[in-house]
């Protein structure tokens, strides 16, 4: 008798939790969580407004009445290497100096809130230390308590080879998160300090997270109605093939995130983003319809950043002009000159056609460079690194611009702030150090344009101020000697150094006379800087008495901001985790700020 046919069993595990309900209380227990870290965070946020004019700085761009007190306006000038200036300054003048106001009243300083208790120090040093290069092991950690916080759904009283349901549930429930954390205006952010570059290698774990959840959910189904030979019914209903369209979305998705295809098609990468996310969500709902408040949330939080972005836009003219030795074009936006706060960035698209076809639609980030109610207005150096910034720069240099000429204008769209320090403020601390690679000097400059102008007003703490700037050719310091001499001449009160390294060779003439870097105040040196000794110089100047006027208060810590590719901003992190722990709580504990280059640029969801 011939063996009978054995049909494949179909294994149905009939889970007894509401899939719904269960991710709920999931997303409640991760929203407590990101509530518990805000109220940690919650005494610095506190310190931050701690002037009624602090409120609505950092958020939208405005134009008003300059202050002369601020740094001078500076002509940039080729030909500045060619004089002399006697930067030369003594300490000791400054602790006979009354500080005052313009209105005659004592100084008022800032509240300083420490990032953590003296006793936790050691520990959080730990974790700053790089994981990998630009990821830290706070991050890690992070990531790690997400992804275990999601393995309780994904595994209890469940079986994801034969009960997928729940699976569609664990990547519907994320999707609020992360189109939150995708955002320019991002809520989130907000709350904790941050600004959207900061938190966004969440964004990237969460979508993973998300694709994943998904495909075993929906390839569970596909399995399963093949096995049954019931596959082309099935997927004949609306319901099902538009969850196969979400399913097809989202993994185009997560294929043209890679950062291969990211680097060289972002157009390509960048458009199928859009349209995959805009397509995904009316795909889902239609799928399911009690999806209904995880899809609406998203759509609200996707269009409350839109109408945001929309507010915090400006269209004006801007002047552009080349700097060769740098490399850079200066922007300068005399219509826009205050609402920011020093380190952010703006995102800018230049209207005119002679940004090639497509570029023209294109925006870009970069840090402001210029101090808030300067008479030069917003000031931006974008340094050519790709396709758009190098046709900026040709643009401004078929202007024929060459020291005196005229310089080009252009309509431009500016949008922002974004991005900065967040809660923390560079003022609150006693010693400020800024590293800067390349480019990354409009980081440091802004930050220390506004210490100085703080210090004349009596706002800032600092009792001492460091710029490292390490740059390719010595040539790549003329544009901005005379801004850099300014800096140490306006510095009335906070002793200032600055200390420019070049890595390669001069071709041709040195720049600069032998007898040009006589004084401490600006040095020029060959080779790398070497931070451990700079770091240590400035904690002995800020602890140390008879410095400054400012010695009868108590010492409130070192802020070190670096700016420039991720392998400064790693390097400049190791050496601040080896600074001896005595050292570190002499001077009242050593945080970080790193804007690195790229970060302001791999951000993935509607870019434009």
């Amino acid at each position: 008798m011939a063996a009978a046919a054995v049909a494949p069993t179909i294994v149905s595990f009939e889970s007894t939790v509401d899939p719904a309900a269960l991710v709920y209380h999931i997303d409640l227990f991760l929203i407590a969580i990101f509530a518990a870290v805000v109220l940690l965070r919650l005494p610095r946020a506190i310190a931050r407004f701690w002037k009624f004019s602090e409120w609505g700085t950092g958020y939208i761009l405005y134009h008003t009445n300059f202050r002369r007190s601020a740094t001078r306006r500076v002509e940039f000038n080729s030909e500045a290497g060619s004089r002399h200036h006697d930067l030369a300054t003594d300490d000791t003048h400054w602790s006979s100096v009354q500080r005052v106001n313009e209105k005659g009243a004592a100084p008022s300083y800032p509240p300083h809130v420490s990032s953590c208790p003296q006793v936790f120090r050691g520990a959080l040093q730990l974790l700053h230390a790089r994981f990998n290069p630009g990821v830290s092991m706070l991050q890690i950690i992070i990531i790690v308590i997400y992804i275990a916080t999601l393995v309780y759904p994904a595994f209890y009283k469940t079986n994801p080879f034969s009960d997928p349901v729940r699976y569609g549930w664990i990547g519907v429930s994320q999707l609020p998160f992360v189109f939150a954390l995708s955002s320019k205006n991002n809520i989130l952010g907000w709350f904790l300090g941050s600004g959207y570059e900061k938190v966004h290698i969440l964004h990237r774990v969460i979508g993973r997270v998300i694709v994943l959840s998904v495909n075993i959910h929906g390839l569970g189904f596909i399995y399963q109605w093949n096995l049954e030979g019931v596959f082309m019914s099935k997927i004949a209903n609306p319901n099902n093939y538009w969850g196969l369209i979400a399913l097809i979305c989202a993994d185009i998705l997560i294929i043209f995130s890679t950062s291969w295809l990211r680097n060289k098609a972002y157009t390509l990468f960048l458009s199928t983003h859009i349209v995959c996310a805009s397509l995904i969500l009316p795909a889902i709902i239609t799928h399911k319809p009690a999806t209904s408040p995880y899809i609406l949330t998203a759509v609200g939080i996707f269009v409350l950043d839109r109408v945001m972005r929309w507010i915090k836009t400006r269209i004006t003219t801007a002047t552009i002009r080349p700097l060769p030795e740098l490399g850079v074009t200066r922007v300068e936006i005399p219509s826009i000159n205050a609402g920011w706060r020093a380190g952010q960035h703006v995102r800018i698209r230049v209207l005119s056609s002679g940004m090639g076809i497509i570029g023209w639609s294109e925006t870009h980030p970069f840090t402001i460079a210029s101090i808030v109610k300067g008479e030069e207005g917003m000031i931006l150096m974008c340094k050519k690194t790709g396709d758009w910034t190098n046709k900026l720069y040709d643009l401004a240099k078929s202007s024929a611009y060459e020291g005196e000429g005229e310089a080009r204008k252009v309509r431009v769209s500016v949008e922002g702030p974004y991005g900065g320090p967040g809660h923390r403020m560079f003022s609150s601390f006693s010693a400020a150090v800024f590293v800067a690679g390349g480019s990354g000097i409009t980081f440091a400059l802004s930050s220390i344009q506004d210490l100085i102008q703080k210090d004349l007003e009596g706002h800032s703490r600092v009792k001492v101020i460091h710029l490292v700037w390490s740059v390719q050719e010595p040539s790549s310091l003329v544009p901005l000697l005379p801004l850099l001499t300014s800096l140490v001449q306006q510095s009335v009160f906070t002793p200032i150094r600055i200390s420019v390294f070049y890595t390669r060779a001069p071709i041709g003439k040195f720049p600069f006379p032998d007898t040009f870097f006589r004084s401490t105040a600006l040095t020029l040196s060959p080779g790398r800087p070497k931070v451990s000794k700079i770091l240590e110089a400035s904690i002995s100047k800020a602890v140390s008495l008879g410095s400054g006027v400012k010695d009868h208060e108590k010492i409130t810590g070192m802020i070190v901001g670096v700016c420039g590719p991720l392998g400064l901003v790693d390097s400049v992190a190791a050496e601040v985790g080896k600074v001896d722990p005595l050292r570190r709580d002499q001077v009242g504990g050593i945080e970080i700020h790193d804007e690195c280059f790229g970060c302001l640029c791999l951000f993935y969801i509607f870019s434009t």
